[in-house]
């Protein structure tokens, strides 16, 4: 049986080990791949079987955690869900950078995000999948998905972004938080500045600032109970796509707080596995 072996390019990731990636006739699943040279600049990734440059798309999975902690393992029922309804998919599960300390201040999770999909687009050839990439986020990871999104268009242009819960206006997230448990220190110690102190800072780290017509399709899950990011985050940027003739569904759990199981679960991926089949081809 014949290997190709992958090279990792200088500048994404220079301590990463070589890869080895079986033929294209064979599934892959890979953990702790770098990306970068940061200890948590890696990620998980999972290739079908019978995949090919024409055909496999990606969907990139980002994990919450309020920027400052978590890690992509919380999203392994995701992963899974995912490969068992889509196994046509090659899936992506990232770790970046936290901001902890005073360490890693906004936009260092935003680059994160920019170098991993830069690296797997790089990669692609060897990998055998393609250039339609989705993004999902949750949480924290949903802003970094639309920031992504929405302010970039090269090397590749995301062809769909599902959003769970996630922030698109910084600003009133710090001027209008959802509760007492989101409070304007802790947007200040991500971004590292108040809205007043440096409010280019915060426009550049909203997505919703960054919607125009040339901007993905977006599915956006919101529960009605969220305690950390007010609903009105997402209706405004669902009002956004669709003033800007985007794409956009809105599914609502009036019941629901920050995330989910059960039956709201099961309903949230059926409504993205339908998204996904109408706005990615």
């Amino acid at each position: 049986m014949k290997y190709v072996l992958l090279l990792l390019l200088i500048g994404f990731g220079a301590c990463a080990k070589p890869v080895d990636i079986p033929p294209d006739d064979i599934a892959l699943s890979k953990l702790d791949q770098p990306y970068d040279s940061h200890p948590l600049q890696k990620m998980d990734f999972y290739l079908p079987a019978n995949r090919s440059t024409a055909t496999t798309k990606i969907i990139v999975l980002i994990h919450g955690g309020a920027w400052n902690s978590g890690d992509k393992n919380d999203l392994t029922q995701y992963v899974d869900s995912l490969r068992n309804r889509m196994p046509e998919y090659a899936i992506f599960n990232l770790n970046y950078r936290l901001s902890v300390n005073g360490q890693n201040t906004f936009p260092a999770q935003e680059l994160d995000i920019k170098s991993a999909i830069e690296f797997i687009h790089t990669q692609r050839n060897t990998y055998r999948i393609s250039d339609k990439f989705v993004l999902l986020g949750v949480s924290a990871g949903a802003h970094l998905a639309l920031l992504q999104g929405y302010k970039f268009t090269s090397p590749v242009k995301i062809k769909a972004i599902v959003d769970f819960f996630g922030p698109s206006d910084m600003t009133a997230m710090y001027t209008q938080p959802a509760s007492p448990l989101i409070t304007p220190a802790i947007i200040a110690e991500l971004v590292g500045t108040t809205p007043t102190a440096n409010p280019t800072l915060y426009f550049q780290s909203s997505p919703i600032n960054f919607v125009d017509a040339s901007s993905p399709p977006t599915i956006i899950l919101q529960g009605g109970l969220d305690p950390l990011v007010s609903p009105s985050q997402s209706t405004a940027l669902r009002d956004k796509l669709l003033a800007n003739s985007v794409p956009a569904t809105y599914v609502f759990y009036p019941a629901e707080s920050h995330g989910w199981f059960g039956a709201s679960m099961k309903d949230s991926f059926d409504k993205i596995q339908a998204f996904l089949s109408t706005h990615v081809q």
